[in-house]
């Protein structure tokens, strides 16, 4: 069975941990932003759309190549962040799972993204059951 996992939560909630702990192909929007050669994370906000539409694009490349697990560790604050992924998993045949990551744990924020703006997650965090 074909299966994508999408995990949800605001940064520091152990997201990566999970997915990497699920096996499978793992991607993520915030890969867009490490220098291949240095292995530095240069964030810039600007690039925000591109990253995403990066992260979706590997994902629909792994889907026709019929990977059997994919694992996408993104914030997905809203639920129509998810949208074209459910259409790729409808368009490939996969089962998907959703799943929400709190931080309970203590986890660190890795990428240094400020508290206010943590805060602004927080609060747009759309749950649709």
């Amino acid at each position: 069975m074909k299966e994508l996992f999408l995990l949800r939560g605001l940064p520091g909630s152990g997201k990566t941990t999970l997915a990497k702990s699920l096996g499978g192909e793992h991607i993520e929007a915030d890969m867009y932003f490490v220098d291949t050669e240095t292995n530095e994370y240069k964030f810039n906000a600007r690039d925000l759309p591109k990253a995403h539409k990066w992260c979706n694009h590997v994902v629909e490349v792994w889907m026709e190549s019929e990977c059997e697990k994919i694992v996408v560790s993104n914030t997905f604050t809203q639920y129509w962040e998810m949208n074209e992924y459910y259409e790729l998993a409808k368009t490939h045949g996969y089962k998907v799972y959703s799943l929400i990551v709190e931080n309970r744990h203590g986890g660190v924020n890795e990428h240094g993204v400020p508290t206010e703006k943590l805060e602004q997650m927080k609060n747009r965090f759309e749950v649709k059951l």
